[in-house]
């Protein structure tokens, strides 16, 4: 097949923070011109600062600059960015925005806006795997309608209430009797609106104890598609992930396989284009079901990136470019080593996770053999209370899972963050953690683990999380 290459010759970074600098770095290498977007509260970050052009596009509030459509279309225009990169959060996942940098004359670098809105509707998105042949968990197999109570008889209880365009663990509720539905879904539809200005819902049975596995993959514009190894997400509060491990120590060599192979599936029947994320629940006897497609690059992509040895980042601007995917399924699947990504976030993990925007006094991350930091945050840096309280992503790696977790403890122990607080002192605690350590892990382990932390008396904080 004859392969059509568009280089691009400016690529403008529609994002803040750490992916935007994560972005920035991959360009430079590549040789394209970087251009970067940012709020008012955004002036002095290291993005704007290592960009080749900056160009602000609003106040601090994201409505007013980070999901500003026209601003960022604007901005592409005036520097003659000819692509636009989403990252993740903000508009990496809107359609209406992928439609909006076609029609400008841009590249989105990512799938297309129609595969976005079938994927983003996550009965769609269902429904295409149950076609697909891939795995699902009993549900309403679409959006509930007037008959929602007997369809959540039929199902049997508990089940999830979702919300259609969920995502993040918003319009999200378990649902464990009958005499609950009404409230749970009540307040599952009025998050789902304010969040996403849709209150479609559907149904799914809740798996007990599960684990949250998702398989990275990419797929170009020629049919080729390959899934990665696995990475386990079961660490999470409140449907947030706080940890993330590839690979998975419960997934065997069969059940990756067969993770894979229905990560691959669901991507060629959508018409998949670029790099993304399928999720699936597991259940303690291994067995999994589907749960949603992430059409954009993960928080928790270096894990893969480590383990596979594959810059993803590269890989999605190879793509938008026309070429054809670099590697086989044969190269994606090889495991190099053990990976592990703690999220350092500016947080108060003794209360109850509370933010802590405010100054960095003192910034001084970890270092040595198989650490990699990702982080946009120096000395002096002044944490908005706007966006996400990401600080920086810890990401160690090691020939075995034993060694990893020495070497998480090590660097946990000589990450030094002064002026606020951060959740390091409880990733401390992750690692220690007699069925973490054992890969006894679950979505329910970080509750528990909190549980416990709030019936022990209180120890004393290290006074450089302060």
């Amino acid at each position: 097949m004859t392969v059509r290459v568009s280089p691009l010759h400016k690529v403008l970074v529609a994002n803040r923070g750490e992916i935007a600098l994560r972005v920035i770095r991959t360009l430079r290498e590549m040789r394209i011109p970087s251009v970067v977007v940012y709020s008012q509260a955004d002036r002095n970050s290291l993005a704007v600062r290592l960009a080749d052009e900056a160009v602000c596009i609003g106040p601090a509030p994201s409505n007013q600059s980070y999901l500003n459509i026209d601003a960022i279309i604007t901005a592409a225009q005036i520097t003659g960015a000819d692509a636009i990169h989403p990252g993740y959060g903000f508009l990496s996942e809107n359609a209406d925005f992928a439609r909006a940098v076609s029609q400008a004359g841009c590249v989105f670098i990512g799938p297309t806006a129609e595969t976005i809105s079938a994927l983003g509707v996550k009965s769609t998105a269902r429904e295409m795997a149950v076609k697909a042949g891939v795995p699902v968990t009993p549900g309403s197999n679409g959006v509930i309608g007037k008959d929602y109570r007997s369809v959540a008889r039929q199902i049997g209880f508990p089940i999830m209430i979702k919300a259609a365009l969920g995502g993040g663990g918003k319009g999200m509720r378990a649902c464990w009797r009958e005499s609950e539905l009404d409230r749970m879904l009540a307040t599952a539809k009025a998050e789902a609106r304010a969040n996403f200005g849709d209150e479609r819902m559907y149904f799914e049975k809740l798996v007990l104890n599960p684990r949250h596995i998702e398989v990275q993959v990419a797929a170009d514009n020629y049919g080729n598609a390959v899934a990665f190894a696995e990475r386990d997400c079961s660490l999470q509060r409140r449907h947030q992930k706080l940890l993330e491990e590839s690979p998975s120590p419960f997934v065997d060599e069969k059940t990756r396989a067969q993770l894979q192979a229905a990560a691959r599936k669901i991507v060629l029947a959508a018409g998949y284009r670029g790099v993304g994320t399928v999720e699936f629940l597991m259940a303690p006897d291994k067995t999994f079901y589907f749960m949603e497609v992430n059409t954009r690059l993960q928080v928790e992509h270096p894990v893969t990136e480590a383990v596979c040895g594959y810059d993803l980042v590269k890989l999605q601007i190879q793509i938008a470019q026309g070429e054809e995917l670099p590697l086989t399924q044969q190269q994606a699947a090889a495991i190099r080593c053990h990976a592990i990504e703690h999220r350092i976030n500016a947080e108060d993990s003794e209360h109850q996770f509370a933010p802590c925007p405010g100054t960095v006094e003192e910034w001084i991350p970890a270092g040595g053999l198989g650490v990699r930091v990702d982080s946009h945050v120096y000395t002096g840096y002044t944490v908005p209370s706007y966006y996400d309280s990401l600080l920086a992503k810890l990401i160690v790696t090691a020939p075995d899972r034993k060694q990893l977790l020495a070497r998480s403890r090590r660097c946990l122990g000589e990450f030094w963050v002064g002026g606020i607080k951060t959740t390091i002192p409880f990733h401390q605690q992750i690692v220690n953690n007699p069925d973490f350590v054992a890969g006894n892990t679950d979505t329910g382990l970080i509750e528990r683990i909190i549980a416990a932390q709030n019936s022990s008396p209180k120890g004393k904080t290290d006074e450089s999380q302060k």
